[in-house]
């Protein structure tokens, strides 16, 4: 087995979850520019699937969308989907984004959901949209061979924490205190930490021709000049004025209101599996920056402030304020 698995004690976990595990990738001979440790945080269901994932094959008409959760993800996911589709808003309308781009683990971390999504992944009809929340040493490592186009997108932190803690309340089932979650951020000990590794670890493959960094910072500010950069690195052209409307129809409020965006289906049905029928929860909350200001106490933005200026030492990234 490439992987050394260790599991880890947490007051993290969530109803009818197994206990969560340290996942290290031992051989870092196929992954570029990982220095150890190459570790991340998943479910104790994970390690029956750690082997498949990395040898997961990969092929150069994929397309694959990485962030860390609660950074933009299905934002992107459909931005992507339409650029790399000739804008087919009919069949975006028609078809949920997460079957046109799916969601390769989570049957692999989600302790109940049954169903093999990695393996149902693998079988999909190409070219395939493919999301993952994995960091990088956990991915396929085909990725780093065959090339295919890679999306990544991050996020300040402190935004992550705030917008996090509401999904691992409501969708995940978690019943613990907000000081506990925030701890566990801050000690890299949440579902799919380390975050700020995860970033870097994308950030030293910026300049690669199959790599897209983007920010989620950028394209809440001004996603219309974002477009004409993500349609250049698909081989896209479109004019101003679909450029236009396909801002408009990325728009968070178009986005929330759109039945094949929002989620909506999915976060009923998870509430209702964690015993939170009846309470008011919507996966897109607020889509906003800098709403940790209002969701985070002073004490704990300090907090962060110290952990994201350690953990970015020695780099030149800088997450968008």
């Amino acid at each position: 087995m490439s992987f050394t698995i260790t599991r880890i004690e947490t007051d993290l976990g969530t109803p009818g979850s197994a206990a969560f595990v340290e996942v290290q990738l031992n051989d870092l001979a196929d992954y570029p520019l990982v220095t150890p440790p190459a570790t991340a945080i998943v479910s104790a269901k994970y390690q029956s699937y750690a082997q498949q994932v990395r040898d997961f094959q990969v092929y150069e008409d994929d397309v694959w969308i990485v962030t860390f959760p609660k950074c933009g993800t299905t934002w992107t996911q459909e931005m992507v989907w339409l650029i790399d589709n000739a804008l087919d808003y009919q069949t975006a309308r028609d078809i949920n984004i997460n079957t046109r781009s799916v969601f390769l683990e989570i049957g692999a971390v989600a302790d109940r959901i049954p169903v093999d999504t990695v393996t149902a992944t693998a079988n999909l009809k190409r070219p395939r949209h493919i999301k993952s929340h994995l960091p990088l040493p956990l991915l396929p490592r085909q990725l780093w061979t065959v090339k295919p186009k890679i999306v990544y997108v991050t996020r300040n932190p402190k935004d992550v924490a705030a917008s996090y803690l509401h999904h691992y309340r409501m969708i995940m089932g978690y019943r613990g205190t907000k000081e506990a979650f925030l701890d566990g951020l801050l000690e890299d000990r949440v579902m799919y930490c380390p975050q700020v590794r995860q970033t870097l670890d994308f950030w030293a493959l910026k300049d690669q021709p199959n790599v897209l960094f983007l920010t989620y910072e950028a394209m809440k500010r001004d996603l219309r000049s974002v477009l004409p950069s993500v349609c250049e690195f698909f081989g896209k052209s479109y004019t101003d004025a679909q450029l236009d409307e396909l801002a408009e129809h990325l728009s968070f409020d178009q986005m929330k209101k759109n039945p094949a965006t929002n989620n909506d289906q999915i976060v009923r049905n998870a509430m209702r599996m964690n015993g939170r029928e009846g309470e008011h929860f919507e996966f897109m909350r607020k889509g906003i920056i800098g709403d940790y200001k209002n969701e985070l106490s002073e004490e704990y933005i300090a907090k962060f402030d110290r952990f994201i200026e350690e953990q970015l030492a020695g780099s030149d990234f800088r997450y968008g304020a």
